[in-house]
């Protein structure tokens, strides 16, 4: 898919994936998105603008990572919002600064 770019920093305990819309996006690009293979052992911190239907289906994608969290600038970290890991808790913020 040309309209969406991703890069990947990997860290100890997690991977950033960030993303980047070359312009608006329809629903129907869904089916065409191919998100980057990450270590499922480690977490997954998701970067980038988009609408929040692309949020759930990455979210979704990303399920059985250790944990999953989405980054706040206004927070300067990233917010644990899924888990399979008793040292992440739902709501736990990841400290980092992109």
């Amino acid at each position: 898919m040309e309209k969406m770019k991703f890069n990947v920093d990997e860290r100890d305990e997690y991977t950033i994936v960030h993303f980047e819309l070359d312009g608006p996006i329809v629903p129907e690009v869904l089916s065409s998105i191919d998100p980057p293979k990450v270590d499922s052992k480690k977490g997954v911190v998701l970067s980038g603008r988009g609408p929040i239907w692309l949020y759930g289906f990455l979210i979704h994608y990303y399920h059985p990572t250790k944990f999953v969290a989405t980054y706040d600038p206004r927070l300067r970290g990233a917010v644990v919002i899924e888990s399979h890991s008793p040292e992440h808790r739902i709501g736990d913020i990841i400290t980092l600064d992109l």
